[in-house]
């Protein structure tokens, strides 16, 4: 059994995601696909419109055999990280054959050639990039001009070739400023640091860019658009209908209906507030990403809020060097309570020590099967099993599910919402 990995967050799961899903699947001449997929909270550090099981069963419905969840330790994270540990968790199954992930550019040599040259940091690197920063560049837009310049020079050094004789590092930066072709270069140095044999794809975006707020196609819209799309209706999904297929939509009526369902991150105002008004600086700074003083900052704004919600805070802390993704990792890490210790470089560079399975199909199940004779971690089914072994990022996201079910509206079963990682099996869908 062939089968391609691909990274993913499905909030919610859309048509360029089922394209995208699809041409994964032919691209790698594939029999069975693995989703590795963001839990409750997602890489630019929102909450996600629906919890981590309703999601699963989105991908599961439409084609997807096996989805494991990518841990908030990395889930909430830039890019490096956010790739290294989905990589990383598809490398351990030992039955990925192939990672297939959307790019702007759509073409993956360049973007190999790039990261075999960027993954071991060639000299003049680092130094460029402190360089952009000083200038209060964001990191992403440093890293993609550091990273331009220091391509250019190596390859310039070492003969380009044809596939990069017209890149110079302006061009190479713009290339990595599109937020598909970063992610992917960056899946790209984690195959190469991990020395996985998974063979890497990449398919075109269509229609919709990552991040585009806007929609300019009859039936593909970014999931930025589609969320637009549904606070402006006030949770109303008609209007998502040509843009998401029927399980999708079926889904999410469910959902709002149990209420569980639009979760956004207003709902998590109240905590997030009494988190910040109650520590002093010392106690911000020592959360996750909360760096460059930026725990003043944030101390500073909050006399200055026309209103006490997360919007305002965001456009009070937002400046050219902190993008809203970084502010909103950071608040995040703040509402989790995640700390610089939990989260340091060396604890992540660890990787994980386990496989957590939020769902299978019938022809999954059979996958799973030989993952547990060729996984390289243990695989988690249920939670409880767990108890007697050490997984530190297993119990930052017992704690997630608690906190994000305080944002559903029906409170009858609360208490089983708080600890679902303990209740809830693995989805099996008959197909």
């Amino acid at each position: 059994m062939k089968t391609v990995g691909i990274i993913v967050e499905y909030n919610p799961m859309h048509n360029g995601h089922l394209y995208h899903l699809e041409q994964s699947k032919w691209k790698a001449e594939a029999d069975a696909v693995i989703a590795v997929m963001s839990g409750h909270y997602l890489q630019r550090g929102e909450p996600a419109i629906v919890d981590k099981w309703a999601r699963a069963e989105m991908a599961l419905a439409m084609g997807v055999d096996v989805v494991i969840e990518l841990p908030a330790a990395y889930a909430v994270q830039p890019a490096e990280w956010f790739a290294f540990g989905a990589v990383g968790l598809l490398d351990a199954t030992g039955v990925c054959d192939a990672l297939c992930f959307g790019s702007e550019h759509g073409e993956l040599a360049l973007l190999m050639q790039l990261a075999q040259l960027l993954h071991r940091e060639p000299a003049g690197l680092g130094d460029a990039l402190r360089a952009e920063l000083r200038q209060g560049a964001s990191y992403p837009a440093a890293f993609a001009a550091a990273a331009g310049k220091s391509a250019a020079a190596a390859l310039a050094g070492g003969g380009k070739g044809a596939i990069a004789d017209d890149c110079d590092a302006e061009a190479l930066a713009a290339i990595l400023k599109q937020p598909n072709n970063s992610l992917g270069l960056h899946y790209l140095m984690a195959l190469l640091r991990l020395q996985s044999p998974i063979k890497p794809l990449t398919v075109a975006r269509r229609a919709a860019g990552y991040h585009e707020p806007r929609i300019t196609d009859a039936h593909i819209a970014s999931a930025t658009a589609l969320r637009r799309l549904l606070a402006e209706g006030g949770g109303d999904l008609a209007p998502l209908a040509p843009y998401v297929p029927p399980s999708t939509l079926q889904i999410l009526q469910r959902e709002w209906l149990a209420g569980r369902g639009p979760v956004t991150w207003e709902a998590f105002a109240a905590p997030l507030f009494h988190t910040l008004l109650q520590q002093d600086a010392a106690a911000l700074a020592a959360h996750h990403e909360v760096t460059e003083g930026l725990e003043q900052r944030i101390l500073q704004a909050l006399p200055a809020l026309p209103a006490l919600t997360i919007e305002a805070l965001l456009d009070q802390l937002k400046t050219r060097r902190y993008t809203r993704a970084k502010l909103q990792r950071t608040l995040t890490h703040l509402l989790l309570n995640h700390s610089k210790t939990q989260l340091a470089p060396d604890q992540l560079r660890d990787g994980l020590s386990y496989i957590r399975v939020l769902g299978f199909s019938t022809q999954g199940q059979a996958l799973l099967k030989r993952m547990k004779k060729s996984a390289k971690l243990p695989i988690i089914t249920n939670v409880p099993d767990t108890e007697k072994m050490e997984h530190p990022f297993l119990a930052l996201d017992i704690r997630a599910t608690s906190i994000y079910a305080t944002a559903f509206r029906d409170q009858v079963n609360a208490a089983r919402m708080l600890f679902r990682d303990y209740y809830e099996p693995p989805i099996r869908y008959p197909r």
